[in-house]
């Protein structure tokens, strides 16, 4: 029997997914933190989802063929989808991780779970019990706890800086790309819509893409620029966002979005293992409220 046949089988994959795909995002932190001054943000987005589109579109070639026509009839929802999803939560990303901070993004990006589980409760009409509501709220203790490095007084000490509003942008369109994913019914699989989507993502990036490459001051393309882009593309890129959509169709928006309070912690262990950062009593604290509350707001 195929690993996915059955509805149950596809559950199991997808419980065990959630918890996965956050590490996988996290490498983008090391990617947005490495890549000025070696590639511009737009062209190491187009990169990276040109990349992940092709590799998607080749193993889901022949489901593609055969829904081209409702594909390039919704062809619209896919550009929106590419240009929040591929432009906004890439391109901009980068952008910000320029000049704001780790701490800011994480703390920023610790809001859009809940936009996600609201907009699924009111946009969408999903069921929210009172158990993942407390482990929302439980989830969300341990990521403040790890963002202030345990010093809750930190907060009133956060300085804005332009990079916060890119930040901003991106936390508000991975909700509205999350919701829309489940709103918009797709008879595409996890693969073929993923690949869709990085279509329409490729089509939106290329005229920004273009017009950092007439910029006099742009760096040079280099094999770094190549390793950073191949990164992006197949962990926080391929990986990462087909996982998302499977376990968003499976579990349901709001109950996966819950897995985006492991974003912190995964990074700071990323920090500490990749870039010989301090792993601090914050993170171990964080952990003890991060992953019991994932648990309560991810059961059925």
């Amino acid at each position: 029997m195929p690993l996915l046949e059955t509805p149950e089988s596809r559950y199991r994959l997808a419980s065990w997914l959630m918890w996965v795909t956050p590490a996988l995002w996290s490498v983008n932190y090391i990617v947005a933190r490495t890549a000025p001054g070696i590639v511009e943000a737009h062209a190491l987005a187009l990169g990276r989802w040109a990349l992940a589109g092709a590799i998607l579109a080749f193993i889901a070639r022949s489901e593609l063929w055969r829904e081209r026509r409702s594909t390039l009839a919704h062809g619209g929802r896919y550009l929106v989808l590419g240009a929040l999803g591929m432009l906004v939560c890439g391109a901009w990303v980068y952008l910000g991780a320029q000049t704001t901070t780790a701490m800011n993004i994480a703390l920023i990006y610790a809001a859009s779970p809940v936009l996600i589980a609201l907009g699924a409760v009111i946009w969408l009409g999903e069921r929210f019990a009172w158990r993942q509501g407390l482990g929302v709220l439980v989830a969300m203790a341990g990521v403040f706890h790890v963002v202030v490095q345990g010093q809750w007084l930190a907060l009133g000490q956060v300085q804005w800086v332009a990079g916060d509003g890119w930040i901003v942008l991106a936390m508000v369109a991975w909700a509205a790309y999350a919701l829309l994913q489940k709103k918009w019914a797709s008879p595409l699989g996890a693969t073929a819509r993923l690949a869709a989507i990085c279509m329409g993502g490729v089509l939106v990036l290329l005229p920004f893409t273009l017009w950092e490459y007439q910029q006099a001051d742009r760096p040079a393309w280099s094999l770094q620029a190549t390793g950073l882009v191949m990164a992006a593309g197949l962990l926080p890129g391929l990986g990462a966002y087909w996982a998302y959509g499977f376990c968003q169709k499976v579990l349901g928006a709001s109950r996966v979005a819950a897995s985006l309070y492991l974003g912190p912690l995964y990074g700071g262990v990323t920090a500490w293992l990749v870039l010989d950062e301090a792993m601090g009593w914050h993170h171990l604290v964080g952990a003890a409220l991060i992953l019991p509350g994932i648990y309560m707001a991810s059961r059925r």
